[in-house]
Parts: structure tokens; C-alpha cells; sequence
């Protein structure tokens, strides 16, 4: 759980999301309080109740394993489902499509903030006052609308993500021509992966094959790795207030000094042009070309109609 302190509310959330606490008894015995006044707790300061909190949750977790490869009834087993079917239902209900349909992300609405963070906790979103709203919004909304275009083109044949669609087209002269879908989307992921690598003093992570039929399937499971650490590490340095800090990129030749809030800009920048470049691309596939408006994005998150 990514909290500033450990209190008395994490040891009650802990409790109702504990695999060993099936039901309301073992969450209470776990939290060394009644039934009753566990449940009459947790409902009063999460705004949902122990079984519909850890129900969303582990839903929430059951979407993001669906989205790495688990089989549904991997997920279903693991979300404490008997059945394939029963899975089925509460999570068509929940995310409104069937597990076997990849969605925008793994969150769903919660008035309280409170989510499955990967990968294997829970994120108390805003917890603190310490992330400013709009960065926020831009770190969440970047993440999902790339999950939500890696998803949609893999769903494509090979042939079309990875031929070249737009010849001459280039993001940043370093990078080189980003003419296929497969490219464009492989930009995507490879600038969250390159500026992380920087900031945790590693090597440069490896580049994909752009021509291998795998290649969207190896893009998905890497952002779903690079986005979250990515989120993280942001969320971090909006919380120290490191702002005007600097990194040295030893990956560049020769090695360069960035600000930590030029670092963040630039990968935010890129991000949103390179997903629209991929959106207009993916659009000639069938994409609807509004899909991934912030303001749509924010209602949906929302719950609101």
C-alpha cells in the first residue's frame, strides 16, 4: 500500500485484503475487532463496505492478470470465484465487457480512491495531498489511453501493426523514422523504459523487434511493467518536491544534465504526441479517433455518464 505512514485504516484495509480472509469473521479476526464494529469501521471511513471493497479489488487485480496472459479461470480462482461463469458475470458487470475483451486499464470507479496496485498491494489514490491533481490526471490518462492503443492493435493482424504506414514520419530526430504502428507504439513504451533506466543509474533496456508477429504482445507486457514503476517513481519526486534536482544521463554520448521536471515534461510531451500519431494510424483500422479525450477519460473514470 503506497501510504506517507502506516495507520489504523491500512491495518483495516489490509485485513479485508488478505487472501487467508475469505470472509467478514476472518477479516475481523485479523484486525483483532468485532464483526460488527470492523464492518461498521471500514464502511464508515473507506464509503464501501469490506465484501464490495475487496470484491472491486480483487476484480481490479483479476483485469490487470488478464492483461499479462492468466487464463480467465486463472483469474477467476485467484479473484475467489467457484467458476468460470460466476467470474464472467460480476466482471462484465463491473468493467462492462467480458474478461476475455482487454479494456483501457484495471481500475474501476471508487469514490474512495482505494485500488490493486500491481503487483501485489493497494494504492490509496491521493492519499495525503501529495500529488498535484492535474499531474495526476496527466500520469493516470497517459497510462491508460497507451494501454488502451496497445490493446486495440494487438488485436490486429501482425501484417498491419508492424508494415510501414506513414513513410518519413519521425518524433525526435535520435530516434529515428517511426513509420508502422508497431514503431510509434514501441516509442511509447522504450521513452517511459530509456528515462527510468536513467533515473535508476541502469543499463538501456533492450529494443524490441518491430518486424516480429510478438512484437505487441511484448509491447503490452512492458508498458504494463514500465508504466506503473513509471507512475511510481513521478508520484515520488512530486512528493520530495525534487523538482529542480538533476539526473546525469550516462546514456548519452557524451553524458548530459537533465532537470527532474524537464525529464517528466518531455516524456509526458512525447507521450501524448505519439499516442495521437498512433490513434490517427489505428483509426484507418476502425479506432474511434475521440476515444482517448482526458475530459471523456475523466467521466468514464468517474462513473459519470
Amino acid at each position: 500500500m503506497t501510504t506517507s505512514e502506516p495507520d489504523r485504516l491500512r491495518e483495516l484495509l489490509d485485513a479485508v485484503l488478505d487472501e487467508s480472509n475469505p470472509t467478514l469473521d476472518d477479516m475481523a479476526g485479523a484486525a483483532h475487532a468485532s464483526r460488527f464494529h470492523f464492518a461498521r469501521t471500514v464502511s464508515e471511513a473507506a464509503g464501501e463496505s469490506p465484501a464490495a471493497l475487496r470484491r472491486r479489488v480483487l476484480l481490479e487485480r483479476a483485469a490487470w492478470q488478464l492483461r499479462g496472459g492468466a487464463s480467465v479461470i486463472d483469474a477467476a480462482i485467484t479473484a475467489g470465484y467457484d467458476s468460470a461463469e460466476g467470474f464472467s458475470r460480476a466482471y462484465s458487470k463491473a468493467f462492462g465487457h467480458p474478461p476475455s475483451a482487454q479494456g483501457a486499464g484495471h481500475w474501476l470507479p471508487s469514490a474512495n480512491g482505494i485500488h490493486f496496485h500491481p503487483p501485489m498491494a493497494i494504492w490509496i489514490e491521493g492519499h495525503g495531498g501529495q500529488t498535484n491533481p492535474l499531474l495526476e490526471q496527466q500520469l493516470l490518462h497517459d497510462v491508460d489511453d497507451s494501454a488502451a492503443l496497445l490493446a486495440f492493435a494487438a488485436a490486429l493482424p501482425p501484417e498491419v501493426t508492424t508494415r510501414p504506414q506513414r513513410p518519413g514520419q519521425r518524433v525526435l530526430d535520435w530516434a529515428g523514422d517511426e513509420t508502422s504502428i508497431a514503431a510509434v507504439l514501441a516509442g511509447l513504451v522504450f521513452a517511459k523504459e530509456t528515462w527510468l533506466a536513467v533515473l535508476d543509474g541502469r543499463t538501456a533496456p533492450a529494443p524490441v523487434e518491430l518486424d516480429s508477429p510478438r512484437v505487441l504482445a511484448e509491447l503490452v507486457a512492458r508498458h504494463d511493467v514500465a508504466s506503473e514503476a513509471w507512475i511510481a517513481r513521478v508520484r515520488q519526486i512530486s512528493r520530495t518536491g525534487d523538482w529542480q534536482a538533476r539526473v546525469i544521463d550516462a546514456l548519452c554520448v557524451p553524458p548530459e544534465s537533465f532537470q527532474l521536471s524537464g525529464v517528466v515534461a518531455h516524456v509526458l510531451h512525447y507521450a501524448a504526441h505519439r499516442r495521437e500519431l498512433a490513434r490517427g494510424m489505428l483509426a484507418e483500422h476502425g479506432l474511434e479517433r475521440d476515444a482517448g479525450d482526458p475530459i471523456l477519460w475523466l467521466r468514464a473514470r468517474r462513473g459519470e455518464a
